[in-house]
């Protein structure tokens, strides 16, 4: 990382994982713009680089760090160059996750535990580390990005519906231990949006999806931003 001449005021950084493209690039972006320092994680050093690139187009402090979320090590090495370089982040933002769809008769265990650790192992990690900071303040912010199908369900994705839902129930358990320390834990559960994934379903399906949402319309990435700036904010308090 680097930049330790960049010394930034305690509740001045944001922690988002899986920043590299769609709504965690979009989430990144919009804390950049509301004055945060932003460390974005991504599983590869490729990834990691095009976060080092928002700098340049926000012209605010933005660090691109690859961060395998499901290990521990990892993360206890993480959160040390980030203290080191700037403070002890004081907004979480939990995007990191993965999907591996398929039929549960035909769901191989690894898929079943890629998903679990990735999407939910995961935010154990990262809320358990970023706490230590946030109790030390009494400030914090910790959001998990979750899912619509966390409650609707969804055929063939029952590992990711179930570490989606397991996440919404961890949100609420967090919360009521730490919400005396003035430390808030939401979650934000989008439902179809345009992102890569989603562009590239083919147009039948598309059209079912389509056919679900009032709007009649897929939802944009910045949607999700906003409102996870909202919650960042002490108007979300």
């Amino acid at each position: 990382m680097g930049k330790e001449e960049t010394k930034n005021e305690p509740d001045g950084v944001a922690l988002v994982t899986g920043a590299s493209r769609g709504i965690g690039k979009a989430i990144a972006l919009k804390l950049l713009e509301d004055g945060f320092v932003v460390v974005g994680t991504a599983t590869t050093d490729e990834g990691a680089r095009n976060i080092d690139s928002y700098e340049l187009q926000s012209r605010k402090t933005c660090i691109g760090l690859k961060l395998d979320v499901t290990k521990s090590s990892e993360v206890i090495r993480a959160f040390s160059e980030i203290s080191d370089d700037f403070s002890s982040p004081k907004i979480l933002v939990n995007n990191a996750g993965v999907t591996r769809d398929n039929l549960l008769l035909r769901m191989k265990e690894s898929d079943w535990e890629t998903v679990l650790d990735t999407n939910l192992k995961g935010i154990y990690h990262l809320s358990k580390y970023c706490l230590k900071g946030m109790t030390r303040a009494r400030w914090g912010r910790i959001i998990n990005i979750t899912s619509v199908v966390a409650s609707m369900g969804n055929a063939g994705q029952s590992n990711y519906a179930a570490s989606k839902a397991g996440t919404e129930g961890f949100t609420r358990s967090l919360a009521r231990e730490v919400g005396k320390r003035n430390i808030t834990v939401n979650c934000v559960a989008p439902g179809f949006i345009d992102t890569d994934m989603t562009r590239n379903l083919p147009s039948d399906i598309q059209g079912s999806l389509m056919a679900q949402i009032p709007l009649g319309r897929f939802g944009h990435v910045e949607d999700i931003a906003s409102i996870v700036s909202f919650l960042c904010s002490e108007a979300g308090s």
